[in-house]
């Protein structure tokens, strides 16, 4: 806890805006740990200014807090898509979108990320995963076609809490699940891969 205080203290400061998200999301949703959070969400924001998107696709938009970090260093013309599969966090996620002064460049789409997918007709520079883990393979090989050649996919919680290095067999679908899809990324040869040991794990995937 306190080299991560270091850390929050000696990166770029969490913006005001991005702080209300934060803490209305603490006060008001069940499991707030699922939220991006200040260091997170500079370092997507950082990945950004260097990638220089100006289409992303997110997967799992939960409050809102790391699309509106996407969504800052968009051009105004730039439009991040966003897919929710929670219609009761629908009204939550749109107060703080509307709230921020990037709301015109989200694209908030309700409902399973499988089907809204195929619907979405762009050729995507960056795609964030960090939804249902059970799915997270489907989900790349949805994604995969409509990333352009030389675009990145990210994966959150690719080291779910160290559960991936259980001796046991684990028996948690979830688990299981991020363990297999690990295992098929890091054979994968139509991608470029490395996997962070950032918060939850962090893989990033360059499409070549």
């Amino acid at each position: 806890m306190e080299l991560d205080e270091y850390i929050e203290a000696h990166s770029q400061a969490e913006p005001a805006y991005l702080a209300r998200v934060n803490r209305a999301t603490h006060v008001r949703l069940i499991n707030p740990r699922m939220l991006s959070g200040h260091l997170q969400g500079r370092l997507l924001a950082m990945f950004c200014h260097m990638i220089a998107p100006q289409r992303i696709l997110e997967l799992g938009t939960y409050s809102g807090y790391s699309a509106l970090c996407m969504a800052e260093t968009l051009p105004e013309n730039g439009i991040l898509h966003t897919i929710e599969a929670d219609d009761e966090l629908e009204d939550f996620i749109r107060e703080n979108i509307d709230g921020s002064g990037y709301g015109h460049k989200i694209r908030l789409h309700i409902g399973a990320a499988l089907d809204i997918i195929p619907q979405i007709d762009e050729t995507f520079d960056l795609v964030f995963i960090d939804a249902d883990k059970r799915e997270y393979r489907e989900y790349f090989e949805a994604v995969l076609p409509k990333v352009r050649t030389g675009g990145f996919i990210l994966a959150d919680n690719t080291l779910w809490d160290g559960k991936v290095l259980s001796a046991v067999k684990a028996n948690d679908h979830q688990t299981i699940a991020i363990m297999e899809f690990n295992d098929f990324i890091a054979k994968d040869d139509r991608i470029e891969k490395v996997l962070l040991p950032f918060r939850d794990g962090l893989t990033i995937m360059r499409k070549k």
